[in-house]
């Protein structure tokens, strides 16, 4: 049998129905696989006693022949969502030792379903990066190393900790945010699946907020199918969440049948950027390929409005980040550092407690929201948000699903690209159009660089079709074959 480290979600479920291994033994693997990884700073806090009494009221269902969907299943919980009595700190010294009294909608659903929690995993300052490099706590390091290169490399962001526990083994798998491609890009430079489900599918509910009209919820996991066992498990409609879709849940894994004969698959020609990697390019038309293969029809369309999506979402982003941000004033709960004054108090407090990234866009934030900017900047980034949105709604006419590469590069090697915002802002220019029109997307990971670094491919559909999305992405996924690890893992495989 493989190391216990090395199951998808959907391989512990059956073995520990069929009492090869218990939940126990599933949950001391991964903490011991938790121990070692933890040179690569992904987890913030470490939950074993917790994660073992989980274990053990699975294991109590299970011998009751009572199991539930997800359970035993150890995972690492993004430092975003609220875990009762549980640090969560965003990856901001302004957080510093708050312990929510309440847990997210997301994490009890996971729970409720018998999921065990591992830790909290680090992340980029509230969910601000693409790297992981800007948290209070230190960066987060890919588990991956280019072959004869030791220098550490970033494993993408915002949820960046959860890719590399999960790519490390030192998770079964792991929850995730996606504002601007938070899942799927740091799932392709660590080589697992990631999907952002549709704009509402899944409660932000007991999620620190970044941008409200942007942020979505959703699995990071070792395979489609276990994306979408998970899925099943984090959906749902919640009252507390005005946002949330009051709809029902499909079975996302009965969807996997590995047949898309027929379907239509949309391939962006605007996609095409100027100075996009060749490998990237032979990449996707590998996928092109592949679908064809499998009796889809590729048909090429045009997203007129993709050059528009970046400048757009980082008007859109930053300004709702500056009023969500407000309430973190040194008043009420985290960090407080003293002053003469309230007002240099809020100051005092603010300045020590964000970090470069946070600061810049809440400074972006306000200017765009400012009296006689509004109009100039935020109102004109909404227009166009409505436009991209019309541009992919004029798409599904033609098409069932589109097909693109998930970011334009490999991973790079942490502090590459520190101290140049716009070059780290052009890591999500395949993300951000999906989050603007609030439409569901999974990156699977499709082959390896020349340097031997993970790439993946990103599958986008209709709102609230993320059934034919994980359909499509599992058939990329079973073409691609990908079996490649990180060549120095912590685990225990």
């Amino acid at each position: 049998m493989a190391a216990l480290t090395d199951l998808t979600i959907a391989e512990a479920r059956d073995g520990l129905a069929a009492r090869k291994f218990s939940a126990r033994e599933l949950a001391e693997a991964h903490i011991a696989a938790m121990v070692r990884a933890r040179p690569l700073n992904a987890y913030l806090v470490e939950t074993p006693e917790r994660a073992l009494a989980m274990a053990a009221a699975s294991d109590a269902r299970i011998a009751r022949g009572e199991a539930l969907p997800m359970d035993g299943m150890p995972l690492a919980i993004k430092d975003l969502f609220c875990t009762e009595g549980v640090l969560t700190t965003a990856g901001s010294r302004i957080l510093a030792g708050f312990a929510p009294p309440y847990e997210s909608t997301v994490t009890g659903k996971l729970w409720q379903a018998g999921a065990v929690m591992l830790g909290k995993v680090n992340m980029d300052e509230f969910a601000m990066g693409s790297s992981n490099a800007t948290c209070a706590h230190g960066a987060v390091e890919n588990p991956w190393r280019r072959p004869g290169d030791n220098r550490p490399l970033v494993p993408g962001g915002s949820s960046g900790g959860s890719a590399a526990a999960v790519a490390a083994r030192a998770a079964i798998a792991a929850t995730g945010t996606d504002t601007g491609g938070s899942i799927r890009q740091p799932a392709s430079f660590c080589g697992i699946v990631g999907m952002k489900p549709t704009y509402g599918r899944c409660s932000r509910w007991g999620i620190v907020a970044f941008a409200s009209s942007l942020d979505q919820a959703g699995p990071m996991t070792r395979s489609v199918r276990d994306a979408a066992i998970m899925l099943k498990a984090m959906a749902g409609h919640d009252p507390k969440d005005s946002t949330s879709a009051p709809l029902p849940v499909p079975d996302f894994e009965a969807a996997l049948t590995g047949e898309i004969k027929g379907l239509r698959i949309g391939i962006p020609r605007e996609y095409r950027i100027e100075g996009m990697p060749a490998e990237i390019e032979a990449l996707w038309q590998r996928g092109i390929d592949w679908i064809k293969a499998a009796g889809a029809e590729p048909i090429e369309i045009s997203l007129k409005l993709t050059k528009y999506a970046l400048p757009a979402y980082y008007i859109i982003a930053p300004a709702e980040a500056s009023s969500n941000l407000a309430r973190y004033d040194g008043v009420r709960f985290g960090l407080r550092v003293p002053g003469q004054s309230l007002d240099e108090m809020y100051e005092n407090t603010r300045a020590e407690g964000f970090g470069p990234e946070v600061r810049r866009r809440i400074l972006i934030g306000t200017y765009v929201l400012s009296a006689g900017y509004y109009d100039a900047y935020y109102l004109k980034a909404q227009q166009v948000r409505t436009l991209i949105a019309r541009d992919f709604a004029a798409a599904f006419e033609r098409c069932d699903a589109l097909l693109t590469p998930t970011a334009p590069s490999a991973a790079f090697a942490l502090g590459e690209k520190q101290d140049d915002p716009i070059a780290m802002y052009l890591n999500d220019v395949f993300t951000v159009p999906v989050n603007l029109a609030g439409l569901p997307g999974i990156s699977v990971p499709a082959g390896l660089s020349a340097e031997g670094l993970p790439l993946g491919l990103q599958v986008i559909g209709r709102a609230f079709d993320e059934a034919t999305v994980l359909r499509v992405g599992g058939v990329i996924e079973s073409a691609a074959g990908f079996a490649a690890r990180p060549a120095l893992p912590p685990g225990d495989g």
